[in-house]
């Protein structure tokens, strides 16, 4: 029999209810239960594929490519789904499918085609029972699909938005469908610390209850978000107007290494909490792995400092992966992370900024789409071309790298993308030729995971140690070999091509640091106990580069 947990947020969004919901995936882990989840996002969008990532964040690749298919004859693709399940995975250390997703767009659009197919024939089609039916048929297919013991729901956004309010009340028929200890409701909520009275204020947690209880939800567990830990007042205030026991009231503080976190948990006794409320047996838990992992992270013994140019660099959440990516691998070596943001726009104004880069012991140049900011990116990469600093392009990245190699090395002036300028005298970057008679931007990129062959003696074979892996993808522009044929009389290496050695899947440079571009995603794979090898590999090289740097 499946428990089901729902994970719901009150007072604002961005409180942390991803990391909550990963954590207590993990704790029943630790007990060794087997766990899966689902994110709700309840806005209209049949997935994130095309939100700017300033507005919601990163979008996350999942290795399967998802047919969607809500009636007979229609069919989307689906890959791109919520951040939030890049911390899912790496937390729960396994691969989640796009139907694990669920947006108002996609059970919105399911209802009403299967309206125009007859289905409810005879009936008035309204958001009760038909939307917050299909919402529960994708909640039930997930767990019959994936038959978990726990499967934990995540829902988007905050109790009291318009938007939520079907995927509320299908969660209040639920759990009256279901056994009572087969369904757990866990709200995360924020306590915010006022310095003007040096208090924590429990009374905004107190009103996001309230609204969940005028829903006819009542939560079982309290999460409380906030700077520091609860003080007890505020545990027993939030006990006694939620109607929750003190015990299910939960503290989460802000912490240096978020993988702490389940541990943190764990001292209040959440874990045996959810079992006996959901009456399931109380293990012992096992968590000796993790915590080795959280003290790699905590007992670092020196710092590698990595500058991040890129175009959406006003919300960090636009490269969450990469962040992670990043700490794995330092962590991984030994050393603490110091990252340092470069917005690339006003790099074109003045180019002379540039010179900060000289600062850090190695360069990553974010993925992005679109012209604006681009000309400062391929400024940092012709930097390092010069200045042999490590340097790592991904996606996006890595085709600006080859433009800069282009206008650089080649002399090929005006080289550029014709994403970027559709009149460059030298397309060096071009779409896909599947993708030159696509209109629909939606779910039509080369997307999931692909098969990669790795150039032998390449430093990218050296870093997989292997010959072929598959990482995730997301692009419609490429290489053009032409080009790259033309490159590599004069330093550049195609380190990896696809299996019809047709497209270009990664380039480097012949320097004495690694300076590599990839057109695949593979932070997506990262996990805090297994870095990606490519970012391990380029992390190891910004340290020997400090070193050299200061010897």
């Amino acid at each position: 029999m499946v428990k089901y947990v729902f994970v719901t947020g009150g007072v604002m969004s961005g409180v942390g209810k991803g990391i909550t919901t990963a954590s207590i995936g993990k704790i029943f882990q630790f007990r060794g239960y087997n766990v899966d989840a689902i994110k709700i996002d309840p806005y209209l969008n049949v997935d994130p594929g095309t939100l700017n990532p300033i507005e919601h964040g990163e979008v996350y690749i999942t290795e399967e490519v998802w047919e969607f298919n809500p009636v007979e004859g229609f069919s989307l693709k689906i890959s791109e789904i919520d951040q939030d399940f890049g911390t899912y995975e790496r937390f729960l250390g396994k691969n989640m499918s796009p139907e694990q997703n669920i947006t108002s767009g996609q059970v919105y659009l399911s209802v009403i085609l299967k309206e125009r197919e007859g289905e409810f024939l005879g009936r008035t089609t309204q958001i009760i029972p038909h939307i917050t039916d299909e919402i529960k048929r994708r909640i039930r297919q997930v767990a019959k699909r994936k038959k978990p013991d726990i499967l934990i729901t995540e829902v988007g956004g905050t109790v009291g938005d318009i938007e939520a309010m079907p995927f509320l009340e299908a969660i209040r028929q639920f759990r009256i469908e279901e056994k009572k200890e087969d369904t757990i409701l866990v709200h995360v909520t924020y306590v915010p610390f006022l310095d003007t009275v040096q208090q924590q204020k429990s009374k905004p947690s107190q009103h996001s209850v309230r609204t969940l209880q005028g829903m006819g939800l009542q939560p079982d567990i309290i999460v409380g978000r906030g700077e520091k830990p609860l003080s007890k007042d505020v545990l027993q205030k939030l006990s006694l107007f939620s109607s929750v026991p003190l015990e299910a009231v939960i503290s989460n503080p802000d912490i240096e290494v978020v993988y702490e976190l389940p541990l943190f948990f764990e001292e209040q006794n959440l874990g045996d909490y959810l079992c006996k409320i959901s009456n399931l047996p109380i293990k012992k838990p096992n968590f000796n792995e993790w915590f080795s992992i959280v003290n790699l992270y905590k007992n670092t013994k020196e710092v590698v400092r990595i500058a991040v140019p890129g175009k959406y660099t006003q919300i960090v959440d636009s490269y969450i992966s990469i962040q992670e990516a990043l700490k794995h691998a330092s962590a991984c070596c030994g050393a603490k992370l110091e990252l340092k943001w470069v917005d690339t726009e006003p790099l074109e104004k003045d180019p002379k900024a540039i010179d900060i880069l000289k600062n850090y012991d190695g360069i990553l140049l974010t993925p992005g789409f679109g012209a604006r900011g681009t000309e400062g990116m391929i400024l940092t990469a012709e930097y390092s071309i010069k200045e042999g600093i490590p340097y790592l392009g991904i996606c996006f990245g890595c085709q600006l790298l080859f433009v800069a190699f282009c206008r650089s090395i080649l002399g090929l002036k005006g080289a550029n993308s014709i994403e970027i300028d559709p009149n460059t005298p030298y397309p060096v970057i071009d779409l896909l030729p599947e993708q030159r008679a696509v209109k629909a931007k939606g779910g039509t990129m080369r997307l999931g995971g692909h098969k990669i062959l790795l150039t032998e003696n390449s430093r990218l074979r050296e870093a997989y140690g292997k010959s072929e892996v598959v990482e995730r993808f997301r692009h419609r522009y490429h290489i053009i070999p032409k080009y790259a044929e033309m490159a590599e009389d004069t330093g550049l290496v195609v380190s990896a091509r696809d299996e019809t050695g047709k497209i270009i899947n990664a380039i480097e440079l012949n320097k004495k640091f690694l300076i590599t571009g990839v057109q695949f995603h593979p932070e997506y794979k990262s996990r805090p106990n297994n870095p990606s090898p490519v970012y391990l590999a380029f992390i190891k090289e910004a340290l020997k580069y400090q070193k050299s740097k200061n010897s």
